[in-house]
């Protein structure tokens, strides 16, 4: 088994235009697991959608969910080294939302289960994401109709905050958060296009690089190679030995990756992987 420990972005980086993993990815990775590549994922996604896209692929090792708040372990369900925002934080988050007019999905993690409530009104983009998740076995909602949730009593189990809105709202609250509160803000554009952003709330330690460190020293690796197209995957692509950007990732990782391969949508990742296993064994 090789000493690498391969890391894999999904969105826009493993997986195609059509948001799914190609037959062609899913049998490179197939051969390149089986002969030896330690592969594994570092997501902004849940489990939810993340076990349905690798249906098929065996993936030994942990995942790295949630941006880093957690890894999930495919094989038997468990959570692992899960980063809490700390509570007196997450109200913090609450305060400002509130008094901004802005909304936001509120991610909690007890007992093996993601419990999910919302602040403010429901967006379409939000309307549309959680119609898309209801009947997920890996996560339950807890949102009435207005999207104005009641909170948990104790909000000690948040892991992350998660809101779609336009760039005139979300980034100065953004901002307001990143200087007000003792927290991991991001603030990008993903699948909903240049208009709306994404803007997430997660623990100090949540990052997706120190998910793989930890997942690193739990596999015995000694070298991390890792892809990736967006701003959330920066850390993760500093803290790797071979930071590898596709071709349609945005500039601000490519000027931090060593290598910049083929588009996502010509299974770039899974190629490298396999032309990289192959040399160094």
């Amino acid at each position: 088994m090789t000493d690498t420990l391969y890391v894999s972005d999904l969105d826009g980086t493993l997986l195609g235009a059509d948001s799914l993993v190609s037959a062609r990815s899913r049998e490179l990775l197939g051969q390149a697991i089986s002969a030896g590549a330690r592969f594994s994922l570092a997501t902004a996604r849940t489990p939810a959608t993340v076990a349905g896209l690798l249906r098929g692929i065996d993936t030994p090792l942990p995942l790295v969910v949630m941006t880093g708040a957690t890894l999930w372990d495919k094989r038997t369900g468990q959570y692992s080294h899960t980063r809490y925002i700390p509570e007196s934080e997450a109200r913090k988050v609450v305060d400002i939302y509130r008094r901004s007019g802005f909304s936001s999905f509120v991610y909690t993690l007890s007992e093996g289960m993601i419990h999910i409530y919302h602040v403010g009104s429901m967006s379409p983009q939000e309307s549309a994401f959680m119609q898309e998740r209801l009947h997920s076995p890996f996560k339950c909602f807890h949102i009435p109709a207005d999207g104005e949730s009641e909170l948990p009593e104790r909000l000690d189990k948040v892991v992350l905050f998660y809101g779609m809105r336009p760039d005139a709202l979300a980034v100065p609250v953004h901002e307001e958060v990143a200087r007000s509160v003792d927290c991991s803000p991001l603030c990008y554009h993903d699948i909903y296009g240049p208009e709306i952003a994404v803007a997430e709330v997660f623990a100090r330690e949540s990052t997706k690089a120190n998910g793989v460190r930890q997942l690193a020293r739990e596999a015995g690796a000694k070298r991390i190679v890792a892809f990736g197209d967006n701003i959330n995957d920066l850390p993760m692509l500093r803290a790797a030995d071979v930071a590898v950007a596709v071709a349609n990732a945005v500039d601000e990782v490519k000027q931090v990756a060593d290598i910049v391969i083929g588009p996502n949508t010509a299974d770039a990742v899974p190629e490298f992987i396999l032309s990289d296993l192959r040399r160094r064994n």
